[in-house]
């Protein structure tokens, strides 16, 4: 289960709205969502939470690159609304790399050893990548909501109730919860 919601600034304060995930694909359409969000290219931030394992906060400014900051990555890792999120950028990955890998069909039989590792393959972290390349813990930029509030040490310290916790700092809670 999870909830996404859209805070967009405005001259009037903060707007909410909930927004379904389900036809986002990828990060360029989470952050054409956000952008519709605002049509004064104002600040909007899309909140993600997913069953109290992580929580996500996007930031788009106008037409700037959003920003991104993820509280577990191993945990998002396992959602696909996570891997949305999990860009190569933010995991640190060359984007060259894993695509190379991935086209070629190596499963370790090719010189004659056994297959029997194949179960151990499959237990790995899926499209996102093995889990020794998806870190345990936040990644992205922890700043992302400093110049609104919330400080870095804030943020890394916010529990499975992030969403609620974010828009109380901003002053939002109550537009929020119109959309919960």
């Amino acid at each position: 289960m999870y909830f996404a919601a859209l805070l967009a600034r405005t001259e009037d304060g903060w707007e909410a709205s909930d927004t379904e995930l389900d036809d986002v694909e990828t990060l360029s359409d989470l952050a054409d969502l956000a952008r519709e969000a605002s049509p004064d290219e104002d600040t909007v931030l899309v909140l993600i939470e997913q069953e109290d394992a992580w929580f996500g906060v996007v930031r788009v400014d106008g037409e700037e690159d959003p920003r991104i900051y993820v509280s577990d990555a191993a945990a998002a890792a396992r959602s696909s609304y996570g891997e949305i999120l999990l860009t190569d950028e933010l995991l640190g990955r060359d984007p060259d790399d894993g695509d190379v890998l991935d086209a070629l069909d190596l499963d370790g039989t090719e010189d004659g050893e056994s297959d029997e590792d194949d179960d151990d393959a499959e237990d790995g972290a899926g499209p996102a990548g093995s889990a020794e390349s998806v870190p345990h813990g936040p990644v992205g930029d922890a700043l992302i909501l400093d110049d609104l509030g919330v400080s870095e040490k804030e943020l890394r310290l916010m529990s499975t109730e992030a969403v609620t916790e974010i828009a109380e700092s901003l002053g939002a809670s109550e537009t929020l919860e119109t959309v919960r």
